[in-house]
């Protein structure tokens, strides 16, 4: 029976060893692994690029531009009116290729300032200011649409 015993010992020892060979090449393997990649998530952003920026004081006609979105931006001014009480402004929004009207995103009265939004489809386009007894200026921007990595906290 000693044998036996010995025997049932000894390959107790062998089973440990070899379940504790299983764990640490299991526990080696997983710290040597690539960790998971990191999901990146993204965010839409809308960047402004400039098209044009006039100044004057009377009508203007603006070269033709390009708006390749449709989605503009028009921020203007109107100060130095005289005399007073009698100054007008008027912005118009052309097609340049049939010449037509498509929106008047500004029409005031007086000194004053503004942003006005326009989305139409895109085309080539051309801005009249016409104006009265005040100096103007405007510039025009397009929206330029795409994503971006959202910062890490997000």
């Amino acid at each position: 029976m000693p044998h036996l015993i010995q025997g049932l010992t000894a390959v107790g020892r062998v089973v440990q060893r070899a379940l504790a060979l299983s764990v640490a090449a299991t526990l080696l393997s997983c710290g040597c692994s690539r960790p998971p990649a990191r999901e990146v998530s993204r965010e839409e952003a809308v960047v402004w690029k400039p098209l044009g920026s006039w100044s004057g004081r009377g009508n203007l006609q603006t070269e033709s531009f390009v708006g390749l979105t449709g989605s503009l931006r028009m921020h203007w001014q109107t100060k130095n009116e005289s005399p007073k009480g009698k100054g007008s402004f008027r912005l118009v929004l052309h097609s340049a290729i049939s010449g037509r009207e498509l929106q008047e995103p500004v029409d005031h009265e007086g000194v004053g300032e503004g942003t006005e939004y326009v989305a139409e489809d895109p085309r080539v386009f051309f801005l009249s200011a016409e104006s009265s007894n005040l100096d103007w200026s405007f510039s025009v921007e397009e929206a330029v649409f795409g994503s971006r990595a959202a910062s890490p906290g997000k």
